[in-house]
């Protein structure tokens, strides 16, 4: 069972962030989420997180946190997100991506508001690591990269084959090394791109030639 409330209550998952197990897989994921975030300076970023944090990145950006109705932070709102179409160059979901109907809601957002040459990170548990026995109980779901690989992909956008491995292994400590795929590290991050133009050619419409003695304009 999740653990309770002050007010008896089950809390929200995304709690499991709060303590020692979870907050040891937040600072490790810390360095990525910087890197990424960093990685179009010209452009703002959008992070979606479980919980408040405080990790000082350049440029303009918008960080918030997923709440019972939506999400919170530095605005409040729900889907759609109150951001124009291509003018995100960065998305990062901190533990915040969701499998069902939710999920494929904020994937085609993610992909609306990121700009053509954008890129959307994945911080996600792995369901293979031992340190999944720290989170039993608490409500959260973990999945394999090749979930998300396919709902980006429904999302139009263009996933990295590789994802890379971050956290602790069996021990509640902070291990900011990544490495190459999850293995059995607590999480993994993955990464997707808005492509500027179509991977396959567009062929072109026959142009119709006009009538002799109709002028072209």
């Amino acid at each position: 069972m999740p653990p309770l409330s002050a007010t008896g209550q089950p809390a929200s998952p995304r709690d499991w962030f709060r303590t020692d197990a979870g907050l040891a897989v937040l600072e490790s994921e810390r360095p990525a989420v910087e890197r990424a975030l960093a990685e179009r300076p010209a452009l703002p970023w959008l992070w979606l997180g479980p919980v408040e944090q405080v990790t000082p990145v350049d440029g303009s950006g918008l960080h918030l946190v997923a709440s019972a109705d939506g999400w919170s932070g530095d605005a409040r709102c729900g889907l759609p997100l109150p951001l124009a179409s291509e003018s995100i160059g960065v998305v990062v979901l901190q533990h915040v991506a969701a499998r069902g109907r939710e999920g494929r809601g904020l994937f085609a957002e993610c992909a609306r508001v990121l700009a053509p040459g954008g890129r959307l990170w994945i911080f996600a548990l792995n369901p293979l690591a031992p340190y999944r026995w720290y989170w039993r109980g608490a409500g959260l779901g973990a999945a394999e990269p090749l979930t998300w690989r396919r709902r980006m992909r429904e999302a139009g956008l263009t996933p990295e084959p590789v994802s890379r491995g971050l956290g602790p292994r069996w021990q509640v400590r902070v291990a900011h090394e990544p490495q190459d795929g999850p293995g059995v590290r607590a999480a993994y991050a993955i990464c997707a791109e808005k492509r500027a133009w179509p991977l396959t050619p567009v062929r072109q419409r026959l142009r119709l030639p006009l009538p002799e003695g109709i002028p072209a304009a």
